[in-house]
């Protein structure tokens, strides 16, 4: 018998993937088969995920009104000038708590995990892992309280940090930071974090190169070049927090994108052009469990692990650095032994570090 290329592997891996992935896609939608309007839970991720091209349409929509352009221009003079997504935005403790963000927790359903008490005298990091499609699972723990992130860890201040460029969208803007979003840029996290007691920001640190890496059953981690997170904790003393939100990979189907595809390559170039790149993916339909823009409705457990002590330094040494993210990504994987036989039931393999 002839012996398997590295590139046959691989293609079998994927196909072992899927072919598990609809395994568990047929168990988790087995309630929810009659979509909407009968389960109104759906609404959460029609709102989150529809919300950018909503606001657009809208902008756009007014800018064809001339009555609206008095008010249009002021606001975006005043969008030119705004400083807050670099300093811990406009967050809306009503609309946080607001039912959408329940109905979009539940949907899956996404559950929050403490395994430690938070000290609220303290500033903490948050790194959440697996970036995933569009990283739903930090979404509905850190932005809203549709999971009750304040309940599970009082007099903590959470800001999940996504990029600049969300912010220079019309009104998206505002949606975003109503939610308690924040930009990702270091001077915001310095900003935030050097604030006061009990401020916490949560960085998605895979970013848009590990979603390149999300396929379903898989774990794949964009960490071991990824030292700007462990810089910022440093500096500001904010201890570091590892979160890994188990199964949000499973949430959608990706193309397959190996290295050696056009796709990957294509793929590199967007994110070497734009500062991000888009995955090909499928999830389900709004009335049947296949085949649509929706995510699968796929059961996410976020487990939050114990903090990493951190002393501040603001002149920090590279072995420092590495140092602490060392110890950041051995307690990632502490987690991850511990709890993957019971949130990730039907991986393929282990958690492993790509780059």
């Amino acid at each position: 018998m002839s012996k398997l290329t590295q590139s046959e592997i691989e293609s079998h891996r994927i196909q072992m993937v899927h072919k598990k992935h609809k395994i568990l896609s047929e168990k988790a939608n087995r309630l929810s088969d009659q979509g909407f309007p009968l389960d109104p839970y759906v609404l959460g991720p029609m709102v989150w995920l529809g919300s950018p091209f909503v606001c657009i349409g809208l902008f756009l929509l007014l800018c064809t009104i001339p009555v609206f352009w008095p008010f249009l221009v002021p606001y975006l003079i005043f969008v030119m000038f705004d400083t807050a997504p670099e300093n811990g935005g406009r967050p809306i403790q009503w609309f946080r708590r607001c039912f959408l963000f329940k109905w979009f927790a539940k949907y899956f359903p996404v559950t929050l995990h403490k395994t430690a008490d938070l000290d609220p005298s303290r500033r903490y990091l948050f790194g959440y892992h697996p970036h995933g499609i569009f990283g739903l699972g930090a979404v509905n723990s850190f932005a809203g309280e549709g999971c009750g992130f304040s309940k599970l860890f009082p007099g903590i201040t959470p800001h999940l940090l996504t990029l600049q460029n969300n912010f220079n969208v019309p009104f998206y803007r505002d949606f975003l930071m109503a939610a308690g979003c924040a930009s990702v840029s270091r001077k915001s996290c310095m900003n935030i974090l050097n604030k006061k007691p009990g401020n916490s920001i949560t960085i998605v640190v895979g970013g848009a190169q590990e979603s390149l890496a999300a396929h379903a059953g898989y774990m794949g981690l964009t960490l071991k070049s990824r030292l700007g997170f462990v810089k910022v904790a440093l500096r500001t003393g904010a201890d570091l927090v590892p979160v890994i939100g188990f199964c949000e990979n499973d949430m959608f189907d990706q193309a397959d994108n190996r290295r050696d595809t056009w796709l990957y390559w294509t793929q590199q170039q967007l994110k070497h052009v734009l500062g991000f790149t888009t995955p090909i993916f499928i999830g389900r339909g709004l009335t049947h469990p296949y085949y649509g823009w929706l995510p699968y409705r796929v059961p996410i457990h976020v487990v939050v692990g114990k903090p990493i002590p951190v002393e501040k330094k603001v002149d920090c040494t590279p072995e420092e650095v590495q140092s602490l993210h060392d110890i950041y990504v051995k307690a990632l994987f502490e987690i991850w032994d511990e709890y993957k036989d019971k949130y990730a039931p039907f991986r393929i393999g282990e958690m492993r570090l790509l780059h």
